[in-house]
């Protein structure tokens, strides 16, 4: 009888599906944590430098939360809203081993559209998505290494600064509603963007950044 009963508990639980599922109109509100970690291929720094002169940027973690609207039962709509991530920048090529160079908080604005497969009722919902990110570069931090390495004195230390760039984000992912209003996601994406970093020394890099990003999230349904 006991056994009949969890039987019976567990169809209904899957036959109430459409109850909690995500479908046309619902807004769900999530938040949760991302890991970056940017896939660097640098260029060399400019004249004056050491010839191989390049730059590593190291993975960061932050909370992160965001909107998803369901403009229709198979297609949403994402907008990410995360804190800071602080990345460090180290030294690579000629100069590897130097240790940290600087700081740079990023702050990465992605709008994505997604393509969420199976039925509005189902349980476990795969999804891709694609979309742009502009990705934000503020509060650089340069340490007395890079001052060393290029020139810069206590007095006129070398700074450093990252430009602001857009870039196209790809997204493979999952969703899985746990109750009625709450669900669970995890995503990784893929960001396709640049950057060029200057010195107050006048020297440039041009790096390639690209990074892929892990990011978990609790949502409610509103």
């Amino acid at each position: 009888m006991k056994t009949k009963f969890l039987l019976g508990a567990a169809a209904a639980l899957i036959a109430s599906g459409g109850a909690f599922a995500q479908s046309a109109g619902s807004i769900v509100v999530y938040g949760g944590a991302a890991q970056i970690n940017p896939h660097v291929e640098s260029g060399d720094l400019t004249a004056p430098s050491l010839a191989g002169t390049k730059v590593d940027v190291k993975k960061a973690s932050s909370f992160v939360g965001g909107v998803t609207y369901y403009w229709t039962d198979n297609i949403s709509i994402d907008l990410p809203i995360a804190l800071p991530f602080k990345h460090d920048v180290v030294g690579a090529g000629a100069i590897e081993g130097v240790g940290k160079l600087g700081t740079v908080k990023s702050l990465p604005m992605t709008l994505l559209a997604q393509y969420r497969f199976g039925e509005a009722n189902s349980t476990f919902r795969p999804f891709v998505g694609a979309g742009v990110t502009y990705g934000y570069f503020f509060k650089p931090r340069a340490t007395a290494a890079l001052s060393g390495i290029t020139g810069g004195t206590p007095s006129n230390p070398t700074t450093l600064s990252m430009k602001s760039r857009f870039g196209t984000t790809m997204e493979l992912g999952g969703a899985f509603n746990i109750t009625k209003d709450w669900s669970a996601s995890l995503s990784v994406t893929k960001t396709f963007i640049k950057t060029t970093g200057s010195l107050s020394t006048g020297q440039t890099i041009e790096t390639t950044l690209d990074p892929v990003s892990v990011k978990f999230g609790i949502g409610y349904r509103f």
